[in-house]
């Protein structure tokens, strides 16, 4: 089964891949999210390494159960025939209420069926008030009409 748009990856399917992966990781659904990458997927997420899909979910299970009231935005830098390059941002909470705005860079790598094989991502946060917050949507994918991280500023 392909996970469309499939490499080689033209500009618009590029960007179609970072809005998909966007969207989903919006959810904050692990199982879901966890679909998008091959069974021997290999990461790297800040300082944690990761092998497989199994990995993944339970990573991502780990990491929302933290991150509350997450939001994320992630725009295209860079692609080639079966690599993109993407920044993002996101906004969270800590269980104490303390707001955060993560930003990173990932490094994408993808099998000939449209799924990620490698993702390297590395990601720093910074301490934002409440007040601060960009990204104020209602939890689910961004809204089409809400401006991405250029057209913030980010």
């Amino acid at each position: 089964m392909t996970r469309k748009p499939v490499p080689p990856s033209s500009y618009d399917n590029a960007v179609k891949k970072v809005r998909m992966a966007e969207d989903a990781w919006n959810t904050r659904d692990p199982e879901k999210v966890s679909l998008a990458y091959t069974p021997d997927t290999k990461w790297r997420n800040r300082s944690e390494f990761l092998n497989g899909s199994d990995e993944v979910r339970d990573f991502l299970t780990r990491k929302w159960s933290q991150e509350n009231g997450y939001r994320l935005i992630k725009e295209i830098w860079s692609h080639g025939e079966n690599r993109i390059a993407v920044r993002f941002c996101y906004e969270y909470h800590d269980a104490d209420g303390n707001w955060y705005r993560a930003h990173g860079n990932e490094n994408w790598e993808f099998d000939a069926e449209g799924y990620m094989a490698v993702r390297h991502a590395s990601i720093n946060d910074v301490a934002i008030a409440e007040s601060e917050r960009l990204f104020q949507w209602p939890h689910g994918p961004r809204p089409v009409v809400h401006a991405g991280l250029s057209d913030l500023g980010l």
